[in-house]
C-alpha cells in the first residue's frame, strides 16, 4: 500500500487554499474544502479517482485530477508512494506554477 506524502509546494497550497476560504465564507467551509482534498489525496492512492497525464506542453513528469476548483497534480515517487506536488486553482496560469512546484 503506497502512502500519500504532500510535498513543500503542495502544503504551501494547502495552507493557502485554507486561508483564503476561510477568510471568504468561514472556517467550516474552510475545513471542509480541506478535507475534500485529502479525501481526494487518498482517492488517488487507492486509484478511485480518474487521473490523467499530465500534458506534455507543461515539461513536467506526472499525473493531474480536479477536485471542485483546483488541480491536484501528483507523481509517483520512486519508492512507489503518491508524491502531492501541488495543487492549483482553475484559474492559475498552470504551466508556470507547475514547472515552479515541481522545481523546474
Amino acid at each position: 500500500m503506497a502512502v500519500v506524502r504532500i510535498q513543500e509546494a503542495a502544503s504551501h497550497r494547502l495552507d493557502e487554499i485554507y486561508c483564503y476560504t476561510r477568510d471568504r465564507w468561514g472556517i467550516e467551509k474552510a475545513d471542509c474544502y480541506v478535507i475534500g482534498l485529502f479525501e481526494a489525496f487518498d482517492r488517488i492512492e487507492s486509484r478511485r479517482i480518474t487521473s490523467r497525464p499530465v500534458p506534455a506542453e507543461f515539461g513536467v513528469e506526472g499525473y493531474v485530477c480536479r477536485y471542485e476548483r483546483h488541480f491536484i497534480y501528483w507523481r509517483r515517487l520512486s519508492n512507489g508512494d503518491i508524491g502531492i506536488v501541488t495543487i492549483l486553482h482553475e484559474r492559475m496560469h498552470q504551466i508556470d506554477r507547475l514547472r515552479e512546484d515541481f522545481g523546474l
